[in-house]
């Protein structure tokens, strides 16, 4: 049996990783960390600005990136990316929205920006990265869910349906394209603090109450979802496919928001 380098086994040199979304939040840090152990970083977004900034920030570091603009709502886009970009060896995306409305409330097109958003654009990423993936003898595709896709709250219904339903995506990926060496995983967030969160955090009350529920008693940071990113691009997760990954700060895991007595 050969021995494992294990000082190597988080490394991505000589490696291509697709980032969409890189452009900023957690896709950007996510670049950032990609880049930092060795992997040569596609910063795809639809905002070419904010790719060129995130490559900007890889290069200053002594990374090597290159920007890409997408539109992930377009197939034809979609899957001519996954045509150029087949040969990497990981896909990351975590373009998402939300409105936060009861179902009573949502109006169907805001339904369908939802859906086609987080659950359309996430099966046609899926599956021709997948494709492209299989017939280059595999590699890793990493999306972003939501503690949403397992409990959910009022006004959180279509996007909390969306992750879970990218969850499940995910693991019908990972049995569909396993044998050719395509491994499929989700990381899936507590509440980080993004532009896609920052209704809340504007509001003092409800900041404090999500900050409650993690073990740590505050929010995530962008940053914090970088590192298990890194661990399913790499080899160190070679064995990991068709999970999630929870990284919520134990919001998941703990019962309720209140600690009782001991005795």
């Amino acid at each position: 049996m050969t021995a494992v380098d294990y000082s190597k086994l988080f490394r991505l040199d000589a490696r291509t990783v697709v980032v969409i979304g890189g452009g900023s939040g957690i896709g950007r840090e996510s670049a950032q960390a990609l880049a930092a152990h060795g992997a040569h970083v596609v910063v795809a977004d639809l905002k070419i600005e904010g790719a060129d900034e995130t490559v900007q920030l890889i290069a200053e570091a002594g990374g090597s990136a290159e920007s890409f603009q997408l539109n992930v709502l377009d197939d034809a886009e979609v899957e001519a990316a996954a045509e150029r970009f087949g040969t990497a060896s990981a896909l990351v995306f975590t373009a998402a929205t939300n409105v936060r409305k009861r179902m009573e409330d949502y109006t169907l097109d805001e339904f369908d920006r939802v859906v086609n958003l987080n659950m359309r654009s996430s099966f046609q990423l899926i599956r021709h990265f997948g494709k492209r993936f299989a017939a280059n003898g595999g590699g890793s595709i990493i999306g972003f869910a939501s503690i949403r896709a397992q409990v959910v709250e009022p006004g959180q219904g279509v996007y909390a349906a969306t992750k879970a339903g990218l969850v499940q995506l995910a693991k019908t990926a990972a049995a569909e394209f396993g044998p050719q060496g395509v491994r499929v995983n989700v990381v899936a967030p507590g509440v980080v603090e993004t532009p896609l969160t920052a209704q809340i955090k504007a509001n003092p009350e409800w900041y404090d109450a999500y900050a409650k529920k993690s073990a740590f008693g505050r929010w995530s940071r962008p940053e914090e979802l970088a590192g298990a990113v890194v661990y399913l691009a790499s080899d160190a997760s070679s064995f990991v496919t068709g999970s999630t990954l929870m990284v919520d700060g134990g919001w998941t895991a703990i019962d309720g928001r209140f600690t009782p007595p001991a005795s």
